[in-house]
Parts: structure tokens; C-alpha cells; sequence
């Protein structure tokens, strides 16, 4: 069974920033003093596949809108949905004056932000030695 949850005590934030840490400093070579920003001013989320710390992610007000990040999942719990339901999940958390809602997406991610409408924006760009695309949500 997959929760994902808003977080804001410390042992759920702990978990948070394990798995970030695991997934994209350790799996993905991104350098820690890049991962660790802006940490007050985001909503953490949480999730759990069968109770267990499975996933993380985390959305925060910019200048320019909405904009959501840090999206991972630990590699023994990939494939079983987790990061749909993050997304979903996320979407449902931001504010109903969300007018501007983006991302910077890894390519392999894309897909993914695809089924909820973002679309790509701009030109291929490197974020931490990783390829990305910023994806803006297009609204119905």
C-alpha cells in the first residue's frame, strides 16, 4: 500500500532526507552541498510503500510560481507507482491560487510529468551533471 504524506516532524524529515541523500547523492553522484537548499521554505512529502520509507519530494512558492522538486524513489521500491502518486499527491497539496506550477525534470523523468500535462519549456539544460528539462504544467 503506497501513503504518500505532507511532513513537517523531524523524524519524518530525517526520512525525507535519507532518501534523498541514498537516491541522489548516492546513486546519482550530485553533490551534497547542491542537494541540501531551501529546506525551510518547502513542503516536504513522505512516502511509504507497506509503511516503509519509500520515496521523497518537496514543492516551494519561487518567484515565478509553484515549483516541485526533488523527486525520488529508492531503487527497491521503483516500478510499484510511488512516484504517481507523489505527483498526484503534490498537485493536490498546492495552493488553489497555483497559477504558475513547474519543474526541472531529469529526461528519464519526463514521461512521468507528462501523464499530469507538463510539457517541456526551453532548451536541454545540466542541474548537478544531470540532464535536465524545465516541464510547466499545462492546465485543462
Amino acid at each position: 500500500m503506497i501513503q504518500v504524506k505532507n511532513v513537517t516532524a523531524q523524524t519524518d524529515l530525517d526520512k525525507v532526507f535519507e532518501i534523498r541523500r541514498i537516491v541522489f547523492v548516492g546513486e546519482q553522484n550530485c553533490p551534497p552541498e547542491l542537494e541540501w537548499e531551501n529546506e525551510d521554505v518547502s513542503h516536504h512529502f513522505l512516502a511509504t510503500y507497506n509503511d516503509t520509507p519509500a520515496g521523497a519530494c518537496r514543492w516551494r512558492k519561487t518567484n515565478y510560481g509553484y515549483k516541485l522538486e526533488r523527486f525520488c524513489v529508492k531503487q527497491e521500491f521503483r516500478g510499484k507507482g510511488i512516484a504517481q502518486k507523489m505527483v498526484q499527491t503534490v498537485l493536490d497539496n498546492l495552493p488553489e491560487d497555483a497559477d504558475y506550477i513547474y519543474l526541472n525534470a531529469q529526461l528519464d523523468a519526463m514521461p512521468l510529468y507528462s501523464k499530469f500535462n507538463f510539457i517541456a519549456e526551453g532548451p536541454q539544460f545540466e542541474e548537478a551533471g544531470i540532464q535536465h528539462f524545465k516541464m510547466v504544467l499545462q492546465k485543462a
